[in-house]
């Protein structure tokens, strides 16, 4: 597993690879409060099912951000990543707010995604999904890292899971810097009032669409409004879950082997 950096000359983005497929997988976390390049070694070994097969990018968000940093700007970016690394036509990974930049490249950038998969995301956020980013944000402008920290894992996990993990978030939370709260707030705003539902009949590539009913953050009407739109087309598959939470990716056991087979067909 190496840990890297792209750099360009409007800003630099840190990523991880590891893996030894001959076919590209890239991988775009949902919102999380410290870089998810800390945990860039669980991430390789939770992905390891996959690791045969493909070579695996896990991108972070830009490092420099701007005041206000839109779901459209971060695919931008992300995109701008993956020409400057010489990816193209690539299996495409998102999951909730990494779902909709993946969603956002697939539109805008049909060149560079060859399969996309979106883990509980969305492709328009309504108000009511909002709210509980809202709080999130809330907790985190009022430097409360404990808040915080318990908040999201209370909505994106399962209750066992929550109780299971509740120590570890607190002593995660303990060691969040006043920066790094910083920065979730623009990433998190950036969220609010995205929406390419009415442009989905632009995706040409195969599409997977794996939702959970009890989706805490997003809802499961997120997922449905997806499979609405594309439920027409024969390269789309959807897969809604039962009790694994809006983190349906890291809880349920048999996901990845669900992606696996997908981008194999």
């Amino acid at each position: 597993m190496e840990l890297n950096r792209v750099t360009t000359e409007a800003f630099s983005m840190d990523y991880c690879r590891f893996g030894s497929g001959p076919r590209t997988l890239v991988i775009l976390p949902g919102l999380s409060v410290q870089s998810v390049m800390g945990a860039a070694q669980a991430i390789a070994d939770a992905y390891r099912p996959l690791a045969e097969d493909f070579t695996i990018y896990v991108f972070d968000r830009r490092r420099e951000l701007p005041p206000s940093y839109p779901v459209a700007e971060m695919a931008r970016d992300t995109a701008e990543a993956l020409r400057r690394l010489g990816l193209r036509q690539v299996a495409l990974f998102g999951v909730s707010q990494g779902g909709m930049i993946a969603l956002s490249i697939a539109i805008e950038h049909p060149e560079l995604v060859g399969k996309l998969v979106l883990g509980s995301s969305s492709a328009h956020v309504q108000p009511a999904q909002y709210r509980v980013l809202e709080e999130w944000i809330r907790l985190a402008q009022a430097g409360d890292r404990a808040g915080l920290y318990l908040s999201f894992g209370r909505d994106i996990y399962p209750p066992s899971v929550f109780e299971a993990y509740k120590d570890a978030l607190l002593r995660a939370a303990e060691s969040v810097t006043e920066e790094e709260l910083r920065r979730f707030v623009i990433l998190a705003r950036g969220t609010e009032g995205f929406d390419r539902s009415g442009e989905l009949e632009r995706l040409q590539c195969p599409v997977l669409a794996i939702g959970v009913f009890e989706d805490a953050v997003l809802d499961a009407d997120a997922t449905m409004e997806i499979a609405e739109k594309l439920d027409d087309r024969p390269d789309f598959r959807l897969y809604m879950y039962t009790g694994y939470g809006h983190a349906a990716f890291d809880t349920a056991p048999d996901y990845k082997e669900r992606i696996l087979r997908f981008l194999k067909d």
